[in-house]
């Protein structure tokens, strides 16, 4: 495994599976279930803690969106970091990490044979058109405004609430971790965003203040790609079936959606010489998030 270039699924795979194997006593490999397709659904689950069960816990996932290629790499540093670099072990004696690197393995497996900016899932959507945008597809407002009913585009919500395999096996494990669970972050790109609940419409958390307060200290650890940070319908455009909406709303505290680099100079087709910098830039970052993370008790 490097950051020097994109990898198949298989070689993402297989990199988890190679460090459940070397490191068993802090990684475990954990099968959520299986895409359309019938790829497994993989989260790692990262900490040295005795009982893990009891700590507070950091969500994040990747690959949501298949052609945002930066996700499922930034995903993967950040596993290569907390797991095989020892100066980081502190960041796993009180907290677990859950790290789903790629939510659409079927998309992002197409992307790499077929079409490299196809954005949907692949499940079988209407007679001519496939996908389902997995992020118009979790069950909070969904249906509302940014998600579309047409079957062809490419905001699809999918026929209902958690009507893909990703999406329903992502929410039962996340929600079977809920007290646990702290902070949750949705990697996209592009844009350099760190984006706040609500995405639905233009509304605001009651305790809107103090995720805006911990994503700004995030925020200002980044040195080479500036991040803006704002509610989510405000900074970008209202979508309706978020992720990190579902996740706030069922009571995770600190949610967000980070959309990456760049800024638009090569959007989705980021050139492999910019995964490292962009990976090592938000290293400083997620440490304050997994610093309050670690702070939380139930």
């Amino acid at each position: 495994m490097d950051w020097t270039s994109y990898h198949r699924l298989s070689d993402i795979y297989s990199y988890l599976t190679y460090l459940a194997n070397s490191f068993p006593q802090i990684v475990t490999l954990i099968d959520i279930g299986w895409s359309y397709e019938g790829r497994p659904l993989y989260v790692v689950r990262i900490s040295s803690a005795s009982s893990p069960d009891t700590k507070p816990a950091i969500w994040i996932d990747g690959g949501i969106h298949a052609r945002e290629w930066i996700t499922p790499a930034v995903a993967t540093y950040f596993i290569q970091q907390l797991v095989e670099v020892a100066g980081n072990a502190e960041l796993s004696t009180n907290l677990v990490w859950y790290i789903m690197p790629v939510m659409n393995p079927d998309g992002y497996e197409f992307t790499h044979k077929r079409n490299r900016l196809w954005r949907k899932s692949r499940s079988k959507a209407a007679l001519f058109c496939r996908g389902v945008d997995h992020n118009r597809n979790f069950g909070y407002k969904w249906g509302g405004l940014g998600a579309s009913r047409n079957p062809c585009a490419e905001t699809f919500r999918g026929s209902a609430a958690f009507s893909e395999r990703e999406t329903a096996a992502v929410s039962k494990f996340i929600q079977g971790k809920s007290t646990n669970i702290k902070v949750f972050i949705t990697l996209h790109s592009y844009g350099q965003y760190i984006i706040l609940p609500w995405a639905y419409d233009v509304l605001y958390p009651t305790d809107y203040d103090e995720l805006l307060a911990l994503a700004e200290n995030a925020a200002s650890k980044f040195v080479r790609f500036k991040y803006s940070v704002g509610n989510t319908a405000q900074l970008l455009y209202p979508s309706s079936g978020s992720s990190a909406d579902w996740a706030k709303s069922i009571g995770i505290k600190y949610t967000y959606a980070v959309e990456l680099g760049d800024t638009g100079t090569y959007g989705f087709v980021l050139p492999p010489s910019l995964i490292l910098p962009i990976c090592e830039d938000f290293f400083p970052a997620l440490k304050v998030f997994a610093d309050k993370a670690a702070t939380m008790t139930h």
